[in-house]
């Protein structure tokens, strides 16, 4: 099994509750077309200091380049090949790779040849 069907079957733990994260579904992205979010941890649940989310970008799509003003995120591929950019530096996202992008730094990624998912993890909350 891949590690994206690994964490999309698993499921999401909170003091009070738990979420199934198969039950949970796929928002198109209100920007990028071909990219859709999954909200495993908002704000909400988090006194708005982090959030967490897979993000699927389908092959031949991207997130163009855009910042965000206030967040520090995390990227970590869990599926596919791509290739990142954070302030012109190319990343090739694949498994074991990581980028941390500090707040307001210009940043997008480019799906390959399949879809690509990540988990981005934000501080503070995206969502």
């Amino acid at each position: 099994m891949s590690l994206f069907k690994e964490i999309n079957e698993g499921n999401v733990y909170f003091t009070k509750s738990d979420i199934n994260i198969n039950d949970l579904d796929w928002n198109a992205h209100p920007s990028f077309e071909g990219v859709y979010l999954k909200h495993l941890v908002k704000g909400d649940k988090t006194d708005n200091k982090f959030s967490c989310h897979i993000v699927k970008i389908k092959a031949g799509f991207q997130i163009g380049e855009h910042i965000h003003k206030d967040n520090w995120e995390l990227h970590e591929p869990i599926e596919g090949v791509g290739k990142g950019f954070v302030e012109g530096k190319e990343i090739i996202y694949k498994l074991g790779v990581s980028a941390v992008i500090p707040e307001g730094v210009k940043h997008s990624i480019v799906a390959g040849d399949n879809d690509l998912y990540l988990l981005a993890k934000f501080v503070p909350a995206l969502v």
